[in-house]
């Protein structure tokens, strides 16, 4: 059903563009770009339509139609979820992600203190703190000393 959607609307896409490509222009000569004297108005009074216009309107009213169709249709279509499409047993048994370890305080950047001085005014610069100091290594343990055996 789609299919056959889809087909009607690129031919008619196809006559729409050859039946517009045919009919000639209405009053496009030179004189009419410079105001020349001209017995056509802009949307004035013309004669009856032509069956090339009635074409034309029955064409682009049939475009605009399926393509509204077409949206709905294959909107409804998509609508599913894919899961269930799956057949039975293929679902994928992956083994369930590791999360990485947090990082230890040994790891850890150290904080940075708020730079806050309560003496600045407004319109003064912030007074610059020194950096807080970086933790010393641990201390190397030395063997104790060992009895002679006797």
């Amino acid at each position: 059903m789609v299919t056959l959607l889809w087909i009607i609307y690129i031919l008619d896409c196809l006559l729409l563009i050859g039946i517009i490509l045919l009919q000639p222009g209405e009053g496009g000569d030179l004189a009419a770009a410079f105001g020349g004297a001209s017995s056509q108005t802009a949307f004035g009074a013309r004669g009856s339509a032509t069956f090339m216009q009635k074409l034309t309107t029955g064409l682009a009213v049939t475009f605009m139609v399926l393509s509204i169709i077409l949206v709905v249709v294959t909107n409804r279509k998509q609508e599913s979820n894919i899961m269930k499409n799956l057949p039975a047993g293929t679902e994928s048994k992956s083994a369930p992600v590791e999360p990485k370890p947090a990082a230890t305080p040994a790891q850890a950047p150290a904080p940075v203190p708020a730079q806050t001085n309560p003496a600045a005014t407004p319109g003064q610069a912030p007074a610059r703190q020194a950096p807080a100091p970086k933790p010393e290594a641990p201390a190397a343990q030395t063997p104790a000393p060992s009895k002679p055996a006797k």
